[in-house]
């Protein structure tokens, strides 16, 4: 127990040192699943062992940081937190993210360069052991598509509020240049950039892999001030964004177990069934991702409402027919 309170003593220096403005003693409760008072005894201790540790007045609170970091002592990676990292880069390179997997495969060389020796070597059997008996499984789909250059430059667009520019190519129409006020990019079975029309204020989403001459324009391009990329994300069963309706599926008894498991949606709810079955009810837009979705479930689902979803899951299911009977040429 007191090893575990230790533990928990130099996690919390961590969240504080890893803070830029310090934590309030009810985040401190928040991050570290505690009561207040509990906070405040393990603060009392972190400011006992880390005497640059600082109080920082924000009324009506206060907040506590430790600003310069911490030593490598207190910082070094445990052999599962750099399987994990590691694990990351690989999966994000087989998904075709090569950008992406190098920044965390570089993010790892200086973890590794900062570590000391004794450490590192400690570590090196264990984390090699581990690499070997894990793997990740790679998903039939689309491989997302997003260079090193192209994610700099939307980066530096939001960063600094410029407009961005770039041609977008879509399939039977000609190339169209677009000038945007970017929000963010959205990372998926496909990657998106997500904008708002300069001139409506609209949200619209571009494939990254039909974006080409990106470059941020000279200009401010602010989002509009009440958009929240994290919400706007969670409106869409995957990234396609419609009208967002009530949503219910009915599974059938054999398949409760792994719906009830299985993560739906964020607003999902369950209803068991005197049968056995159960309802999942939720909130989104995006009725042909979960068309393509409901297929992997077979006769196990039913789509209760709305109705836009059985439309568009019969035009789903007739043109998998028409590809199934379709004659060569």
């Amino acid at each position: 127990m007191r090893h575990d309170k230790a533990a928990m003593v130099i996690e919390l220096a961590r969240r504080m040192a890893a803070s830029a403005e310090g934590l309030t003693l009810d985040e401190m409760a928040r991050d570290m699943r505690t009561g207040r008072r509990t906070a405040e005894r393990m603060r009392d201790a972190v400011l006992m062992l880390f005497p640059q540790a600082e109080e920082v007045s924000d009324p009506p609170s206060k907040r506590w940081r430790i600003r310069g970091g911490l030593s490598a002592f207190e910082q070094a990676p445990t052999a599962t937190e750099m399987l994990e990292l590691t694990k990351a880069a690989s999966a994000l390179r087989a998904a075709g993210e090569p950008a992406r997997a190098a920044a965390l495969e570089a993010l790892e060389r200086k973890l590794k360069a900062a570590m000391r020796s004794t450490t590192l070597n400690r570590m090196a059997p264990d984390l090699e052991a581990l690499v070997r008996a894990e793997t990740i499984a790679v998903q039939a789909g689309p491989r997302p598509s997003a260079d090193e250059a192209m994610l700099t430059a939307i980066r530096a667009a939001v960063l600094a509020q410029q407009p961005l520019g770039f041609t977008y190519s879509r399939p039977g129409a000609e190339p169209r240049r677009r000038s945007v006020a970017p929000c963010g990019v959205m990372f998926g079975r496909a990657n998106y950039l997500v904008a708002a029309d300069r001139e409506t204020g609209r949200i619209q989403t571009f494939r990254l892999d039909r974006m080409s001459h990106v470059a941020p324009q000279e200009g401010l391009a602010v989002p509009p001030a009440d958009f929240d990329l994290t919400v706007f994300a969670s409106q869409s069963f995957g990234i396609y964004q419609d009208e967002i309706e009530d949503v219910a599926i009915r599974i059938a008894p054999e398949g409760a177990v792994e719906a009830r498991g299985w993560r739906w949606h964020p607003t999902q709810t369950f209803e068991d069934q005197a049968d056995g079955g159960v309802i999942v009810r939720f909130r989104a837009s995006g009725m042909r991702e979960l068309a393509w979705h409901l297929f992997t479930w077979g006769e196990q689902a039913s789509i209760l409402a709305p109705e836009r979803l059985k439309t568009v899951m019969a035009g789903e299911l007739a043109a998998a027919w028409r590809a199934l009977n379709r004659t060569p040429d």
